[in-house]
């Protein structure tokens, strides 16, 4: 029986070459080996090294692994936040990293907008006791994405915050600049192409510095997730704890086969594959383009509002072996969502506009 595509927006399609990459981590039996031996300090040297390349991340920046980016958020607030942190909220995801911060006992503000709709920095008033910024870059539930200029905008108007921005359903596409950025994170069951488990924190030093600020205020910053002690030990290569071992070695051979294939030659896809599904969407009878403005439709994560159920939708693509996202929470048969990520080939996007044209115009 043919396998199914799937263009679900996380967990998402493997990787193509993530089989032959399993295969030779159960022949080197990877799940055995210690985290304290050289065996393992490679695997996370080589994934760190992998990253950086692919997503040009300078050496002010460090490179830590946890186990979602939902922990990531816990953790952002944990240790660079003592209490205000300013939150864009136009989505769930972007909604529930606010939430995070209130039940942490923080007293963060959000600056909330319809769902569907983005931000623009012009808009954005930051308070001058804001820490930290919170931004999500592309918001998967919602299809929106604020554009990277807009994000450094926000740096310009409060040079003092931190600046933290959730990449989750958008790297390694978006071309971030460093000396601006003080923070990415992301996981890796979306544009990696991996299975749940992973996740990813770029931090610069000014987030170190600020997480020993609180430590010796004597203020809670957590315990083994601190970013003290992820520091400590990434010096090393190493983790605090027993880490996916699994998913740090596969991410590093995707990111290497990403790197082989090149950057450039990922985004001109992905943007080659968003601009024929928005242009199928404006044109469909039963589908029509989410997210208004044209500068917030994500390139990575495209959402079209239908006349029929999601549900129906995929049922009318079994035959093709192919399943899109339904939406996201009362959006679930009102909207599908589709991932535009590296595991998805411009052929294979190709055939599922086919199949929706043919199935329902």
């Amino acid at each position: 029986m043919p396998q199914k595509l799937y263009f679900t927006v996380g967990p998402s399609e493997l990787y193509p070459t993530l089989p032959a990459h399993i295969q030779e981590a159960l022949d080197k039996k990877i799940g055995t080996i210690s985290h304290r031996g050289k065996a393992f300090q490679d695997i996370f040297k080589n994934c760190v090294y992998q990253l950086r390349t692919l997503m040009n991340i300078p050496d002010t920046h460090h490179i830590f692994f946890l186990s979602s980016a939902t922990e990531i958020w816990e953790r952002i607030l944990q240790n660079c936040v003592d209490q205000k942190s300013l939150h864009l909220v136009n989505g769930s995801f972007s909604k529930r990293f606010y939430e995070f911060a209130v039940e942490l006992g923080k007293t963060p503000e959000k600056i909330q907008t319809d769902f569907g709709k983005g931000f623009f920095a012009k808009d954005i008033a930051i308070p001058n006791t804001c820490e930290a910024i919170c931004v999500t870059q592309n918001e998967t539930s919602s299809g929106v994405c604020m554009p990277l200029n807009e994000i450094y905008l926000l740096k310009q108007k409060a040079p003092n915050a931190l600046l933290f921005v959730d990449s989750v359903s958008s790297v390694p596409y978006p071309d971030y600049d460093y000396k601006i950025v003080d923070s990415v994170f992301f996981s890796v069951q979306k544009c990696f192409g991996l299975p749940a488990g992973l996740g990813v924190w770029i931090v610069n030093e000014k987030c170190i510095e600020k997480a020993n600020l609180l430590l010796a205020q004597k203020k809670s910053i957590g315990t083994y997730h601190s970013l003290p002690s992820l520091f400590g030990k990434a010096k090393d290569f190493q983790t605090p704890e027993t880490p996916n071992v699994w998913n740090i070695f596969l991410l590093g051979k995707v990111a290497e086969d990403m790197n082989n294939k090149g950057i450039q030659q990922l985004r001109k896809e992905t943007d080659t594959k968003a601009a024929m599904l928005y242009e199928y969407f404006n044109s469909s009878k039963n589908f029509s383009i989410a997210v208004s403005e044209p500068v917030h439709r994500s390139a990575t994560t495209i959402v079209a509002n239908t006349a029929i159920n999601a549900s129906e939708v995929n049922k009318k693509l079994e035959p093709y072996n192919m399943v899109v996202g339904s939406g996201y929470s009362s959006y679930k048969e009102t909207q599908i969502r589709i991932a535009n990520f590296p595991a998805l080939s411009i052929e294979q996007t190709e055939k599922l506009i086919e199949a929706l044209k043919k199935e329902l115009q």
